[in-house]
């Protein structure tokens, strides 16, 4: 077999893994992909769990140690089998409450503790390291397994290289695929859907390679019993402890590992999921572990004295030239690797930026949120950074291992570190009482156990540690010895390491905990987690301080973009019986956007944003009772009451907003017949006083000629008033007959532009032509007279020394829309659900002269169209919005029209 072949495959695959996430990225976007949401990928994304040291190491721990391989797949099963209870509660923590990683629970669990998800998030990458160096590791000895077939022969260099490529390779992957959103509702359907391509990949390679094995070489499954009973594998005298606690930390694993807490929660916040999962996995393991045995008594038999029994699954097929199966088996392994690495690296980039990065940037920004930039693009960036330095980390801690022996056993130290997080986790899901000294105490205790007697002696003796402290304990101190901390001796490294440091762990938990006391924003979080099942999401840990909606939306924007801020807003305003952008600013609408922005950067960072604005944090008595109330049936009642409240207090503030409405219209009418009555004397006055001095006075043809033109303008101007008025009638009448023309949005903008002869007055016009070019079938005249009364409001209302009026053409929710933005003071609050009333003016007077009808025509214009003219709030100036007609709608507006 060429070696150049198998780069090729491995090529290949890539590029199929790619198309795969391509389209399933492509897919989520419809409506049609509920299935890739749905249990079966779920089940399938959770074999990430199967990593390089299952597929490879497997066989290599079963002819080392015998059965005790069995431990590592016994743990998972428990839990999906008993304890997916835990793991529903989890589900529903992470959906409620918008977490997007373990770390982000912890925090938010403990007053949304930034520090806190910093120190889950060091510990997390601490602990990650070494086991990403362990699958690089894997697909570099996959590929050297390959050599000597070819006649060649590796050095290390060459291991180093081919590990490079691989990080690089990766890395490409995750920032492509991992990166390309940040709200927690917008799953990695890409990535995941990759993984469950993958899971299928390397579960029918080790299954084919173990029926190659049995029926090919051993003789049947009779024969590879008796073959079992007599290597020395069987000989092997499993040690009870040693088996509980390895089973006990592959459980704590499968829920604390990073990885597993990304595809178990983040991924797939859908607690029905578990059910399908929690029968299936268990199956997907036991075939995963199902010819394991047989391949290692078999390689041990057939292979040479010495060679390596990781890679049994390789060489055993090179061996006997079936090149075929073995290049599956190698996809297989590849695949362990890379969807281990890929998921890991997201979901660790994840915490370093939402705890670690975009924190840090925000303190270095004086005056915080409202003016910290493009925190959307701040965050990509930190994500894409974070993926990039942790696989140099993992490829660094490769090449100081040199690839050798350190790495063998490196999987179940790894696994010791992530579960450091499991007395902090239990304890915030569970327990009530437990406050954030308490998590921070016994995170870092554990944490400095475990790498005391765990990760430093891992690398062996006189890396970084030497023999004399190992066998002595530090400047003499024999009860700090590592292997015998406290002096007690006797015990498997693994199961001492682990013990201790989850014992001290968790006490140091407890009496941190008991001996402190939460905040009350600990507790309200507190009553939220234990209670999941029971209490609404709903309850509120914010005063109302009187902050302003359209500085919460100018940082919204900052997050989630402009038009998903937007959107969000005018959901809350809707629901809240208002109209427009901006709701009120209370403090269940406080608490909504600050679960939005946690999707994106994580809960303590978007409390610490949110705070910003609104002064402060506080709990209210209401709160307080929530928190201490224990009982169900009257947490259940108070829900109820406070939804009917909530109900009725939103139809009381409709009626409320309606009554200032219709007040607010009648004075605007009253308003209008003045000034109306007004507009049509003063013309009239004129055109009849200048009419008797040209019947009764001789003059000359000059004073004639002026005479008479005003006379000529004073027409015009009451002809344009009472157009105004007519039109308004026939458009809200429904008398109106459209025009349907096909033409370019650029030409009609041209002409609104030279029609309403702005530029001429002063108003600079900033325009992009490339985006202009869209063909528009409607109304052609009517759209031009739209675009006319917009452009002319700004030349009139924007009073800044130099004018800017800003037209930007750009597609929002699939509709094509124009933003009309100036450069002045903008519309205050109260005036903007006004304006495109009829007779609606701006309140001061000296600002404009006209009678009030002109948005409100464009208003009428437009709906008759099939389009739409709203007011943006949230921008410098006074900006509009005008969402262009549909294709289609016009013409079908037409032929209405005509039937009528």
């Amino acid at each position: 077999m060429s070696f150049n072949l198998l780069v090729f495959v491995s090529l290949a695959y890539v590029a199929f893994l790619f198309l795969v996430a391509f389209w399933a990225e492509r897919r989520a976007r419809t409506t049609l992909a509920s299935w890739l949401r749905g249990p079966f990928v779920y089940t399938l994304s959770l074999s990430i769990y199967c990593t390089a040291w299952t597929f490879y190491g497997a066989v290599g721990y079963a002819a080392r140690s015998g059965l005790e391989y069995v431990t590592i797949y016994l743990g998972p099963t428990l839990v999906m089998i008993g304890w997916w209870w835990i793991l529903r509660r989890l589900v529903r923590i992470g959906r409620t409450q918008r977490i997007t990683s373990i770390a982000d629970l912890i925090s938010s669990r403990f007053g949304k503790s930034g520090w806190l998800g910093a120190i889950v998030t060091v510990m997390a990458v601490v602990a990650a390291t070494p086991y990403i160096a362990l699958q690089l590791k894997s697909v570099t000895q996959s590929f050297s397994a390959f050599v000597p077939v070819s006649g060649g022969i590796w050095e290390q260099a060459d291991l180093n290289t081919t590990a490079l490529w691989v990080a690089v390779g990766l890395a490409i992957f995750t920032v492509l695929f991992g990166t390309r959103s940040l709200d927690a509702n917008e799953r990695h359907s890409g990535i995941v859907i990759a993984i469950a391509v993958e899971a299928v990949v390397k579960l029918v390679a080790l299954v084919a390679v173990g029926v190659f094995v049995i029926w090919g070489l051993a003789g049947g499954p009779a024969a590879v019993l008796d073959q079992i009973d007599a290597s020395k594998i069987a000989q092997f005298e499993p040690q009870g402890g040693r088996w509980v606690a390895i089973i006990f930390l592959s459980a704590a694993a499968f829920i604390c590992l990073p990885r597993m807490f990304q595809v178990l929660v983040v991924e797939h916040p859908d607690e029905r999921n578990l059910h399908m999962a929690s029968w299936a996995f268990p199956i997907y393991l036991m075939l995963m572990s199902l010819f394991v045995l047989p391949i290692a008594v078999v390689g041990l038999r057939l292979m040479p004295e010495g060679a390596n029994p990781d890679l049994f699954v390789l060489t055993l097929p090179l061996s006997q030239g079936e090149n075929g199966l073995a290049m599956l088996a190698f996809l297989g392994g590849f695949s362990s690797a890379t969807s281990m690495v890929i998921v890991s690296t997201i979901a660790l980039a994840t915490m370093v930026s939402n705890h670690i990065i975009v924190p840090l940037w925000l303190s270095s920004r004086p005056q915080g949120a409202l003016v910290s930039g493009d925190i959307r693009n701040v965050n990509v960036l930190a994500r894409r950074l974070s993926i990039a330095s942790i696989l140099a980390l993992g490829y660094l801690y490769f090449r100081v291992s040199a690839g050798g022996a350190a790495l063998a056993a490196i999987g179940l130290v790894s696994f010791s570190g992530a579960v450091q997080v499991l007395p902090a986790l239990l304890g915030a899901i569970f327990w009530r009482g437990a406050t954030r000294v308490g998590a921070v105490l016994g995170l870092v205790t554990g944490f400095v156990v475990w790498l005391w007697t765990l990760y430093i002696p891992s690398f062996g003796a006189d890396a970084f540690i030497s023999e004399t402290v190992l066998a002595n304990g530090p400047m003499g101190m024999w009860w700090l010895r590592p292997h015998a901390l406290f002096g007690l001796e006797g015990m498997d490294d693994l199961v001492h390491g682990l013990m201790w440091s989850l014992v001290l762990n968790a006490l140091a938990f407890f009496i941190g905990s008991v001996f402190s006391f939460p905040t009350p924003l600990e507790r309200l979080q507190g009553a939220q987690f234990v209670n999941v099942f029971e209490m609404s999401a709903g309850t509120t840990s914010w005063t109302n301080s009187g902050a302003r909606a359209d500085d919460l939306l100018i940082m919204a924007q900052r997050i989630l973009g402009g038009a998903e801020a937007q959107r969000l807003f005018q959901k809350s305003a809707e629901e809240q019986g208002k109209e427009g952008y901006l709701p009120d600013v209370t403090p269940d609408f406080v608490v909504r956007l600050e679960r939005e922005l946690a999707g994106s950067v994580g809960a303590a960072t978007a409390h610490a944003m949110v705070g910003q604005l609104t002064e402060g944090a506080a709990i209210s008595v209401e709160d307080l009772i929530a928190v201490a109330d224990e009982a169900a049936q009257i947490l259940e009642y108070s829900n109820e009451l406070e939804a009917k409240s909530a109900e009725q207090e939103r139809t009381a503030r409709a009626l409320r907003d309606a009554n200032t409405k219709l007040t607010a219209i009648s004075i605007q009418k009253d308003a209008f017949l003045s000034q109306i009555s007004h507009e049509l004397r003063t013309p009239m006055t004129s055109i009849r006083s200048f009419s008797e001095i040209l019947r009764d006075m001789d003059m000359s043809p000059e004073d004639h000629g002026k005479y008479a033109g005003i006379i000529h303008d004073e027409a015009l101007r009451l002809t344009r008033l009472l157009d105004d008025l007519l039109d308004l009638s026939v458009l809200e009448n429904g008398q109106v007959t459209l025009h349907i023309h096909t033409g370019q949005l650029s030409d009609l903008l041209d002409r609104a532009i030279g029609a309403s002869g702005v530029q001429e007055r002063g108003l600079q016009i900033l325009r992009n032509r490339s985006r202009e070019e869209v063909t528009l079938t409607t109304d052609l005249d009517r759209l031009v007279q739209v675009f006319v009364n917009v452009i002319a409001n700004a030349q009139k209302y924007c009073t800044v020394e130099s004018p800017i009026l800003s037209i930007k053409v750009r597609v929002v929710d699939g509709r094509d829309v124009i933003d009309f933005i100036d450069n002045g003071d903008g519309i205050s609050t109260e005036n903007q659900t006004m304006i495109f009333e009829k007779f609606a003016r701006i309140e001061d007077e000296g600002k404009a002269g006209g009678a009030g009808l002109g948005l409100a025509i464009c208003r009428e214009i437009l709906g008759r169209l099939g389009g739409e003219i709203s007011y943006l709030p949230g921008q410098k100036g006074a900006a509009f919005r005008v969402t262009l007609p549909k294709h289609d709608a016009s013409a079908k507006g037409a032929d209405l029209l005509a039937s009528q």
